[in-house]
């Protein structure tokens, strides 16, 4: 049954920033060591991790108390129905400046990558794996993983256990959607989620059988493996000591994301991890952090399953199927320069750049050159007067690519609309889909409204008939 709670604050027993607990009252955690591998008695998880099983957020609350995880005075835990599931993020009932210490987590507490390295030894055939499939960056991850389903095999016993029981079960992210999601989204967004599925596929799905300290029954148990990644690709971050270490921080990982974030990870010189704000906080402002690029919010849909309706910029979408030349790339073109932005309706620089670029490339190639060693050479008059001379091509093909887009989004929403009607709640992630859609969509509107005021857009309409319903759930 899905869980429904709207606006429930979940009380906490909070501490003063000036008197966290210290690590010498924490609990102790058993089978810390590589010890732990060949000693555990190979239970299997006793988790469930169906996407629609309840959070234990009450008892993950106390497990925090006993683990010393502390919380300044006012900071609380908030959960809220978010399309059906609950969301948790942190909030601070009282006005706090900047540079407060609201959240403390113990060294011991934290799930570390190094620390799951140092612990099962380094998996060779499974590394050589992950290296052949071109995941050789996810290394980390994959240990982090690997310590998750250790201690899920340990059920209650883990000192883990209750902390594991309030975490997400239902994830939206790209590596959790199915052909129909991904038949609801544009392209540059399709991309980005299907590469999110690669990692789970190679990361996930491909090592389990290399991972011979793991019971048989756990390694032929795919969607315990997908919740483990899961739960490593949404949560973990890379700690802010400049070691490369990959970490989960217990209770510290229910800051939400946003652009203007207001809390951020720092050390002590014993390894404890303290949250801190970054400028002052109103009471009940939500505690949050930057997981990403603010201005891709397809990749924060693709990477964590949400949406961040705070982005200033979308990127413009230009050359999903281009092959990306070195040349474009020093003429500026990267998802997170090429930007539209949604308030004000104006485009970024890099953006004419590419598309005059682009046009001297179809028509005159000297002349590109010519452009483009201007660009390098920082030579602005030249620059300027090349975008003067052809502006009203490069201002057409502005409003080709917007027109092009925006028709995409027209089909879409068409197919999304037949799907949900048919599907229902067999979809549960078709709503923040059409979030995306819905967003997207009104930021090349601005764009567009801002450089073409006289030119109205005319809704691409058309016919999803009933003949392509295999082919659209298939």
């Amino acid at each position: 049954m899905k869980v429904s709670i709207c606006a429930i604050a979940l009380a906490i027993t909070s501490h003063v920033a000036s008197a966290f607990v210290s690590p010498s009252t924490i609990v102790p955690l058993k089978d810390v060591g590589r010890s732990s591998v060949s000693s555990t008695k190979q239970l299997y998880a006793t988790i469930n991790v169906d996407e629609e099983a309840p959070r234990d957020t009450d008892s993950m609350e106390e497990w925090s108390y006993s683990y010393g995880i502390g919380r300044a005075d006012g900071i609380q835990l908030v959960g809220e129905n978010l399309d059906g599931f609950l969301d948790v993020h942190v909030e601070s009932a009282q006005d706090l400046p900047a540079g407060s210490s609201v959240m403390y987590i113990p060294n011991e507490v934290i799930l570390s990558s190094n620390r799951a390295i140092a612990e099962f030894g380094r998996l060779e055939e499974a590394e050589s794996l992950l290296v052949g499939n071109g995941v050789e960056s996810e290394i980390r991850e994959f240990y982090l993983m690997l310590k998750i389903l250790v201690e899920l095999e340990k059920g209650e016993e883990s000192p883990y256990y209750h902390y594991f029981e309030g975490l997400p079960r239902f994830f939206a992210n790209g590596a959790s959607m199915t052909p129909f999601c991904y038949r609801c989204l544009p392209p540059f967004a399709v991309k980005l989620c299907q590469k999110e599925r690669v990692k789970l596929n190679h990361v996930a799905f491909g090592c389990k059988s290399r991972v011979q300290f793991l019971s048989e029954k756990t390694r032929g148990d795919s969607l315990l493996w997908e919740w483990a990644f899961q739960i490593v690709y949404t949560r973990s971050f890379e700690a802010p000591d400049g070691s490369g270490d990959l970490c989960l921080y217990p209770i510290g990982d229910m800051f939400n994301h946003a652009t203007d974030s207001n809390v951020a990870y720092a050390y002590d010189e014993d390894g404890n991890c303290y949250a801190q704000t970054t400028r002052d906080v109103a009471a009940g402002e939500p505690l949050t952090m930057t997981y990403s690029d603010p201005t891709n919010p397809s990749y924060l849909l693709a990477r964590y399953g949400f949406l961040d309706e705070s982005s200033p910029a979308s990127f413009c979408k230009l050359g999903v199927d281009w092959h990306i030349s070195d040349e474009l790339v020093n003429m500026g073109y990267s998802t997170s320069t090429l930007l539209f932005y949604k308030d004000t309706g104006e485009v970024s620089e890099q953006v004419w750049d590419v598309l005059l670029y682009k046009y001297l490339g179809d028509v005159d190639v000297g002349r590109q050159q010519e452009f483009y060693q201007a660009h390098m050479n920082g030579d602005y008059e030249t620059k300027q007067s090349y975008h003067e001379c052809y502006y009203e091509q490069t201002r057409e093909k502005l409003l080709e690519h917007i027109d092009d887009i925006l028709g995409e989004l027209d089909g879409l929403s068409q197919k999304s609309a037949y799907g949900g009607a048919v599907a229902g709640d067999d979809h549960p992630r078709l709503p923040l889909i059409l979030r995306h859609n819905d967003f997207v969509r009104a930021t090349f509107m601005a764009v567009r409204s801002y450089y073409f005021p006289g030119e109205p857009y005319e809704e691409q309409t058309g016919s999803f008939s009933l003949s392509s319903r295999n082919a659209f759930f298939t």
